[in-house]
């Protein structure tokens, strides 16, 4: 993990006095000049204040003007020599960092002023190597799939266990050691974005360290979700890799959105359409559609009221039946790729029974 190339900004003379810790924040970036322009002064105001260490932005190899807007807000700029990928990139920037903690900001996250203070705190806990935030509920993008992929995320990272076996880099912080003890982000197996965070966090948690989910660390996410990329980034970046990572790794845990109540709302999700096949079919009474319909109801209640609290009635009819949607295509791409791993399980048995029979 090499950094090729560095412009120096105001953290080429860092200065700090975080009391314990030392702090480097770590931002990949890809033509991102205009998320930088939001997410980088609240990271130069906490150098300034001598909160945190540096602030190094891994430029990927952007085509626009990223690299020197970063630097000239007072960023240490270091180029990934070549198109590594945002994993590549941290991994690049960490081989180079001097602080104890590598925290981890994605571009497009602007983290809120006491992200510091609730930082310190996650890591003072004995036996924890990794602390991971969350959205805040304020997302400033107003279309309808931006609000709802920001709240969603939000809802999930609020409601479950401060004990984690996953990891998130949009706004996540290690102790350094660790992460180079672990090799950081696995750029071999994940080659293009998709769940290399989580996938580290497992590999954390089974060198022995805790990870803690902290929802007072938040950040506003400044992406604009439209149906196409959202869709892209959901089943192909990552429940297609997220179901292979469980299902021939780690297996299924009991966390965020796969959770076991969550794969109970799934299964109710998929009945749906496929009980109102049956009646259209007359293979069932037409009545169990409607059950199945309250059931889902049932089960989203807490989902709802919290959409109704956030946004409306209006937006929690339309953002509960989005998720429905979301289940869909998720347990879709699952059962895909539990059917791949079956599929490949019994051509190595098979090949495996040709060769010993052969020898």
């Amino acid at each position: 993990m090499s950094g090729n190339s560095e412009q120096s900004g105001l953290s080429s003379h860092p200065r700090h006095d975080t009391p314990g810790l030392t702090i480097s924040v770590i931002m990949p970036v890809y033509n991102a000049v205009t998320f930088l322009m939001h997410s980088l002064p609240p990271l130069i105001g906490m150098l300034r204040n001598n909160e945190i260490l540096e602030v190094i932005v891994a430029d990927d190899s952007s085509t626009d003007e990223t690299a020197r807007v970063a630097a000239g807000m007072g960023a240490r700029v270091i180029a990934s020599g070549g198109r590594l990928g945002p994993g590549g990139a941290r991994n690049c920037a960490a081989s180079i960092a001097t602080g104890d903690i590598v925290w981890f900001v994605d571009a497009d996250v602007v983290v809120e002023q006491d992200a510091v203070h609730e930082l310190i705190a996650g890591f003072s806990e004995p036996g924890v190597v990794a602390v991971f935030g969350s959205y805040d509920d304020r997302p400033p993008a107003r279309n309808f799939l931006s609000q709802y992929k920001n709240l969603i995320h939000h809802y999930y990272h609020n409601r479950t266990d401060r004990e984690a076996s996953t990891f998130w880099s949009g706004c996540g912080a290690v102790r350094k050691e660790a992460f180079m003890q672990a090799g950081g982000f696995d750029v071999e197996l994940f080659k293009r974005p998709s769940v290399e965070d989580i996938e580290l966090g497992y590999r954390l948690r089974d060198a022995g360290g805790r990870i803690l989910l902290l929802p007072e660390l938040r950040g506003t996410h400044l992406k604009e979700w439209r149906l196409l990329n959202l869709l892209h980034t959901e089943i192909f970046c990552r429940a297609v890799p997220w179901s292979r990572l469980m299902l021939t790794r780690t297996g299924l845990h009991d966390v965020l959105n796969v959770s076991r109540g969550e794969r109970m709302r799934a299964a109710l999700a998929v009945m749906l359409p496929v009980t109102i096949t049956c009646v259209l079919l007359d293979l069932v009474p037409w009545w169990l559609p409607f059950v199945t319909g309250v059931l889902i109801s049932a089960a989203n209640r807490r989902l709802f009221a919290f959409f109704y609290r956030r946004k409306g009635a209006g937006f929690a009819f339309r953002a509960t039946l989005f998720h429905q949607f979301y289940y869909l295509y998720s347990s879709t791409a699952f059962m895909w790729v539990w059917l791949e791993t079956r599929v490949l399980r019994l051509h190595r048995k098979r090949v495996s029974t040709t060769a010993s029979t052969s020898g």
